[in-house]
């Protein structure tokens, strides 16, 4: 008897990779990068596209990530916790065979406690009212 084929589509394996992300303090993946003469509309509920990428050749599976990194932390160290993690659940999840995550740190950011305090700033005067 033999074994049925499954067939696993790009877009479990990317939602794999970025669910692992999500996972990890202190990084987000970074937007895709704009190609020239795009022109990016701000309509409700849009996202833009993430610098996540991932290419199977078989039973084989290389991912290519851009991160941004919240300031402060170690960028080396948390680039390797992304790479093991993603290769760890993507081998476990799917059993195929991660060749390659290569991982290129694109920013830095703020820690989100920081970045929620920062858009709350400068909203002591409440629209309509003007300073006294």
């Amino acid at each position: 008897m033999t074994t049925p084929e499954v067939d696993i589509s790009k877009s479990v394996l990317l939602d794999i990779a970025s669910t692992t992300l999500d996972g990890i303090e202190g990084i987000e993946i970074a937007p895709a990068p704009i190609k020239v003469g795009e022109v990016i509309r701000n309509q409700p509920g849009a996202r833009r596209p993430r610098a996540l990428r991932v290419t199977r050749e078989g039973q084989e599976v290389s991912v290519d990530v851009g991160l941004n990194i919240e300031y402060g932390q170690h960028l080396v160290k948390v680039s390797q916790q992304a790479q093991r993690s993603i290769c760890e659940n993507i081998e476990l999840m799917t059993g195929l065979k991660v060749k390659t995550v290569n991982v290129s740190v694109q920013g830095v950011c703020l820690p989100k406690s920081q970045d929620a305090q920062q858009s709350h700033k400068g909203q002591g005067v409440q629209k309509g009212q003007g300073a006294s």
